[in-house]
């Protein structure tokens, strides 16, 4: 009878033994079941005895600091090839200036000494002509020598600028998790304030609120930060060309001087202006086969019109801090850009038919300028938002090019894009009627 007083239930197979207590977990075990939680913790032990011995191998061995090194490697790598790629096309450039300059010196070369040669045979010829034979080798001879010079300086100069875009730009260019967040919409085409219905243009004001073109809505609505749905501040009263109506808007946006925000209201073929303070909606230009807009820093508005403009269906612009004005070339699969007072523009982005190829642009919608020089594209039919610099022959993919879909990762018919203060990516995911942000990393 004592021996059964001692007994107790066992902590693993719960039976009536004699039990023995372990000092590290307080808990009580038969003979059988101690030995192997005894056992158990032996292992574990011996376990961290190994970690430790690794650890100390990585100390020993310097590893700690191998990946840092590796992405070191990498970049002296990537830099080595990149300086040698653009070494190799300025040596081709200085040689095809070269030979077009010997061509034309030959050529002149070639004409005074027919000269010479005629002078001689006819044997007529007196101080003048000597001097003047003198004079033109002198003139030959100095005109080699200065073209030497500028091309040696000229070219030098480039070759400076272009390796500092291409390396030194290439440190620090912003990353973006490639996860998005959706921040308006998400729920379904609808017009209830928390839905949208293909948004396109968007606009973010100095208080960080997101204006967006709701077009399959007919309006414009606001969404303040960490709101969970929109406010209706344009629009909204059904599809119509009245004052108090929108018909498919494409492009909004703010212009905090006059308190008001600009749409450019693509169904009814005007640009229109609506005041926050209520005051009546008026109509800036009208007869305009407009779709978007933008303003320059000194509040000069910009506005394509698409069938008198001499591009295939001009869509967003962009200006700089230098009026250079950037063009997406819709219809010929491009970004184009015109310096200000400029003749004609240049392709810096696509312009290689439209395909999904790095070097290639499928219906470009938005695009800006980053703080980098950077040109960054809403690649319409690749459902992905791409990054050129420009002069390169190839951009890069920055968000999306996971195929067309609704996850996180992924985008349908991007349209709108722009950067906030803290240089977080928002895209107007027109195809999932939402709104995505992308967080910066770097």
């Amino acid at each position: 009878m004592a021996m059964a007083n001692n007994k107790k239930q066992c902590f693993v197979c719960n039976k009536n033994k004699i039990i023995y207590s372990c000092r590290g977990c307080s808990k009580e075990f038969c003979f059988e079941d101690l030995t192997k939680h005894l056992q158990s913790l032996n292992e574990d032990f011996n376990t961290i005895i190994n970690d430790y011995d690794q650890f100390r191998d990585q100390i020993n061995q310097n590893q700690l600091v191998s990946s840092s090194m590796k992405q070191i490697d990498q970049w002296e790598k990537k830099s080595i090839e990149l300086i040698q790629q653009t070494a190799q096309q300025y040596r081709n450039i200085l040689i095809e200036k070269e030979r077009k300059d010997l061509d034309k010196l030959r050529r002149k070369f070639d004409e005074i000494t027919e000269k010479m040669k005629k002078v001689q045979k006819e044997n007529e010829f007196n101080e003048l002509d000597l001097n003047y034979f003198k004079d033109q080798l002198m003139e030959m001879k100095k005109q080699t020598e200065n073209q030497m010079e500028m091309n040696s300086n000229a070219y030098s100069q480039i070759f400076i600028e272009k390796l500092s875009k291409r390396v030194i730009q290439k440190i620090i260019l912003r990353k973006w998790r490639q996860n998005g967040s959706t921040i308006c919409g998400g729920n379904g085409r609808g017009k209830e304030l928390n839905q949208l219905s293909g948004p396109q243009g968007i606009f973010i004001d100095k208080y960080q609120s997101l204006f967006i073109a709701d077009s399959g809505n007919h309006r414009i609505v606001r969404w303040k930060r960490n709101e969970n749905r929109g406010t209706v501040v344009a629009g909204g009263n059904g599809r119509g060309n009245s004052l108090n109506q929108l018909d498919r808007p494409a492009n909004v946006i703010v212009d905090e001087q006059n308190n008001s925000i600009i749409i450019a209201d693509q169904g009814n073929r005007r640009v229109m202006r609506w005041f926050f303070n209520e005051n009546q909606p008026e109509i800036l230009i009208h007869n305009i086969d407009c779709c978007r807009l933008t303003m320059d820093k000194f509040g000069f508005v910009y506005v394509p019109d698409w069938k008198k403009d001499e591009f295939n269906l001009p869509t967003f612009l962009f200006v700089d801090d230098e009026q250079s004005l950037y063009v997406s070339d819709f219809g010929n699969y491009r970004v184009m850009k015109w310096r200000k007072d400029a003749q004609e523009g240049i392709a810096v982005a696509g312009g290689n038919g439209n395909e999904k190829n790095l070097n290639q642009l499928n219906r470009p919608q938005g695009m800006i300028v980053g703080h980098e020089d950077r040109i960054y594209v809403a690649d319409r039919e690749n459902h992905r938002i791409m990054r050129w610099c420009e002069g390169d022959e190839e951009g890069e993919i920055i968000v999306g090019g996971n195929g067309l879909g609704n996850e996180p990762n992924q985008l349908s018919c991007p349209f709108g894009l722009l950067f906030d203060g803290e240089g977080n990516l928002y895209v107007s995911d027109c195809g999932n009627d939402r709104i995505q942000r992308f967080d910066l990393i770097v």
